[in-house]
């Protein structure tokens, strides 16, 4: 993989061959990450301090791109070396405020003008999407939340992020459809099911109008659980803003109650929203899962691996 900064005046460094480096995707909240090391030389003082961006290549192809968060200059065993490290452009979303507003019958469009075109991001897919209702950003809302927000509720789906950076404002398509069994070399599988946190009750309630909506988890209720959260939303909410408040919430939840996690050689193996048919019958592990997260890392000592987190499809 090749690393390129893109600094504030809109110059570029090529960085030199990497010793080590951690791309995440996630497509979504939490962003897209990725740290590089390389050797340091006193040219690169400049550059790194007014390092803004960060382009990720394998081939020709985009891995990531996204900002800088933080760089480090280093003395150590192997010389001089700069470490670099940042987030996808979801970062650019979650990092900045929405002031208060009020939409009447707005569109998806109009969302993505005022919440996310002003943050140098654009739009490679948008759905088209209409609120047939109010629909209030709070105050204290970061401008992803002002999008998502407005995404699940009126359109029933999570907007994302491209490699590329630019925004995927639609139902996600399924990508592509990978095997992964007992044959292959892995070099590890951990299966983990974890109940803390798993909703089984949702309370959402309007104080203005002195209404209340329940959503429940039946399954995890069945099984002894018992873990309630009580939500207040602003006055004058509808019924399905509210549903979608109290089943959203009993979704998140769930998301991480069974995960498995992968480990192979290799890198870019696959992404967020390709499925996985897993076979591990020394585990008793079979099923179709979603890539929900994929790490891969690579270190001269250690090589390139992959880590998937695979979570059950729906």
């Amino acid at each position: 993989m090749k690393g390129t900064i893109i600094t504030c005046r809109h110059e570029t460094l090529a960085l030199p061959d990497l010793l080590a480096w951690r791309v995440v995707h996630t497509g979504t909240v939490p962003c897209d990450c990725y740290t590089v090391t390389f050797l340091y030389d006193g040219a690169m003082a400049e550059p790194l301090h007014l390092a803004a961006g960060f382009l990720a290549m394998e081939g020709e192809t985009v891995m990531l791109r996204g900002i800088v968060d933080e760089y480090t200059v280093s003395m150590g065993a192997e010389g001089l070396t700069a470490t670099v490290t940042g987030r996808g452009y979801a970062a650019r979303l979650l990092d900045n405020e929405s002031r208060p507003l009020t939409y009447q019958g707005a569109t998806l469009q109009e969302i993505i003008r005022n919440h996310v075109t002003p943050y140098g991001i654009s739009a490679a897919e948008t759905a088209a999407v209409r609120a047939n209702s109010v629909y209030t950003v709070a105050a204290g809302s970061s401008q992803w939340k002002a999008l998502e927000g407005f995404c699940r509720t009126y359109g029933g789906f999570s907007p994302r992020f491209g490699r590329d950076g630019r925004l995927l404002a639609a139902p996600e398509q399924e990508g592509r459809r990978l095997r992964i069994g007992g044959e292959d070399p892995v070099l590890s599988c951990v299966l983990r099911e974890d109940h803390y946190g798993v909703l089984t009750e949702v309370l959402v309630i309007d104080k203005t109008r002195n209404t209340a909506y329940s959503v429940q988890n039946r399954d995890m209720m069945d099984r002894g659980g018992q873990c309630r959260r009580v939500v207040y939303t602003p006055g004058q909410s509808t019924w399905a803003a509210m549903r979608y408040t109290g089943e959203y919430q009993l979704q998140q939840s769930k998301k991480g109650e069974r995960t498995v996690e992968v480990a192979l050689p290799g890198s870019f193996l696959a992404f967020p929203g390709d499925t996985v048919e897993l076979d591990m019958a020394r585990m008793g592990l079979r099923g179709v899962f979603r890539v929900a997260e994929a790490e891969n890392a690579f270190s001269r000592s250690g090589g390139a691996t992959v880590t998937l987190t695979l979570e059950e499809r729906v």
